[in-house]
């Protein structure tokens, strides 16, 4: 049988190293030797022995806060031996390691899978309030290990030293050490009265030293929450209260 289809981009990547690696651009492979965390519904094939169990947001107390807030990740731990394969609606998939004192703060919605030495807690978005409509908690990771990320479509890497604005939605993640805030876009005037807008009233703001990672996307509304299989839920205070 011969087709395109097979050629050697397309096979599967092998590695004698157990972890996260990308298989393509759009996938992760987990060579899997023991447990690693990730998102609910994730999973889009295997090879081996694997138990999936499902953890919700890591935690009785992660749990609440999820369900008060509806932010957070839906989790599940996967254990066992073999192969692993991962994505999220054909987003792009990013990996990135973290060492001892690093912080990341990260919309959930772009959390795909991480290694479980690495900690995360479900934190307020500081500054930014309920002007958010992607919500007002992110997850901070700390600890040593490494993450998977999904964006969706090519994101640009902002250094941090200079007053820097994005999108509340744009923006998936950035340097816990941040201060965060939000700016007014839109200047008021008789524009605003009768209606007009540019559709940017508000942007987050970012000072200190550090980086910013936006996405050439806007999650749509409840872009902290989410579900495995790619559908946005109602974010805001009591967004997930009911689910």
């Amino acid at each position: 049988m011969r087709s395109a289809l097979f050629a050697a981009e397309n096979l599967e990547k092998e590695s004698a190293q157990p972890g996260l690696r990308l298989q393509n651009s759009k996938m992760l492979k987990v060579e899997l030797n023991g447990e690693v965390m990730a998102r609910t519904g994730a999973m889009v094939a295997y090879q081996g022995q694997m138990q999936f169990q499902a953890l919700g947001a890591g935690g009785m107390g992660k749990w609440l806060k999820q369900k008060l807030t509806g932010e957070g990740v839906p989790l599940m731990k996967v254990s066992g031996h073999g192969d692993l394969f991962l994505a999220n609606r054909a987003h792009d998939v990013h990996l990135i390691d973290l060492e001892p004192g690093d912080a990341i703060t990260i919309n959930g919605a772009n959390v795909l899978a991480f290694e479980p030495t690495l900690k995360y807690e479900i934190q307020m978005v500081q500054g930014l309030g309920m002007l958010s409509s992607a919500g007002m908690f992110n997850c901070v990771f700390t600890g040593h290990g490494r993450i998977a990320i999904t964006t969706d479509g090519t994101p640009v890497v902002l250094n941090v030293d200079a007053p820097t604005y994005a999108d509340p939605q744009a923006a998936i993640c950035w340097s816990a050490n941040l201060q965060t805030g939000y700016h007014r876009a839109d200047q008021l005037g008789i524009g605003t009265l009768i209606g007009r807008t540019t559709g940017e009233a508000f942007t987050m703001s970012f000072a200190g030293q550090g980086f910013v990672v936006v996405q050439p996307s806007e999650e749509v509304l409840g872009g902290l929450s989410g579900n495995g299989g790619g559908q946005q839920s109602q974010g805001g205070l009591l967004g997930g209260l009911f689910d």
